[in-house]
């Protein structure tokens, strides 16, 4: 008789790349999945082996395009219609995080949206990583995994060995992610105060803390146009900081982003692979696998086990 696997992994067009290296870390193959595509841009899925009384795992990042999203509800909802014991959305990139209150009259929350979309197609699980804003958890009423980049930042950081190190971060918004690593690392705490034209429109930044002779390292949970992280790294320069690297979990990277960071006082730009990113268009950027963090995540949630002793912050 064929051996059951109690579990499968399979992925989206877009994440699978990181799919095969969470499967590599696993020791399984990646699932059969096929993607057709029509003329007028209508896609369908099919899994093309059978996953009946499977726990599925579906690996996708919900990056723009919104075809991420829409190709991982068809997912779910065809793993539900094929009897799949148990359906977990692997997101590592939240889409649509930064949408998560009403913060002027008449806008929608398109995260709670995107919560109630996941649910209604039938996943019973989240795993994602470094949500844009933490309550985002609170939108899911089933269990949520939420992971941090901070396991493999944290040691990152550390094997630079830098001399006078002051971490940062290049807004408020990030000031408790920032409190946390210089509290781990036992270094300074510097924060940055920006005020904003419109969106992607940064008009000024004040640096709050010293960072004169300082070897400085911001952190973000994303880089979007890079607006924000260069005129930062900038003006740090300005006032004497000796190098200016940049952390951010989520390489979004869109418009003069490559531009911006090639053009800045930045030393490095780092990233872990949650999205997709050619070094080839910015050779500053350096991007660290969070294959093995997921692999272990899931090995935990198959083995019913604690997943907090990952947490390094």
């Amino acid at each position: 008789m064929k051996k059951f696997s109690p579990f499968k992994v399979f992925s989206g067009t877009n994440t699978r790349y990181l799919a095969e290296n969470i499967c590599k870390e696993l020791g399984v193959e990646l699932g059969k999945l096929n993607t057709t595509h029509f003329a007028d841009g209508e896609f369908a899925v099919s899994f093309e082996e059978s996953i009946r009384g499977c726990h599925v795992f579906l690996v996708q990042s919900t990056f723009p395009n919104s075809d991420n999203l829409m190709e991982l509800l068809l997912m779910i909802d065809a793993a539900k219609r094929a009897s799949a014991k148990s359906i977990v959305a692997v997101i590592p990139y939240f889409g649509w995080a930064r949408q998560d209150r009403k913060d002027k009259p008449r806008v929608s929350i398109g995260a709670k949206l995107v919560a109630d979309l996941l649910m209604v197609a039938g996943i019973d699980r989240l795993i994602t990583m470094d949500l844009h804003a933490d309550q985002i958890q609170g939108f899911f009423d089933i269990p949520v995994d939420h992971l941090y980049a901070s396991a493999i930042f944290a040691p990152y950081i550390q094997s630079l060995n830098l001399e006078n190190l002051v971490i940062a971060t290049p807004d408020v918004g990030g000031s408790k992610r920032a409190n946390s690593y210089s509290k781990y690392l036992g270094v300074p705490l510097v924060l940055c105060n920006k005020t904003r034209e419109r969106a992607n429109v940064v008009s000024s930044i004040q640096i709050i803390g010293d960072v004169k002779g300082k070897n400085v390292v911001m952190l973000d949970d994303m880089v979007d146009t890079a607006g924000t992280i260069t005129k930062a790294a900038d003006v740090m320069k300005e006032a004497g900081a000796i190098s200016v690297r940049a952390i951010a979990s989520h390489a979004v990277m869109s418009g003069p982003a490559c531009e911006r960071i090639m053009n800045s006082h930045l030393e490095e730009m780092v990233f872990t692979d949650s999205i997709p990113f050619d070094p080839a268009r910015c050779p500053k950027v350096k991007q660290l696998s969070i294959a093995g963090l997921f692999a272990e995540t899931i090995t935990r949630v198959m083995n019913n086990e604690s997943i907090s002793d990952q947490y390094i912050i």
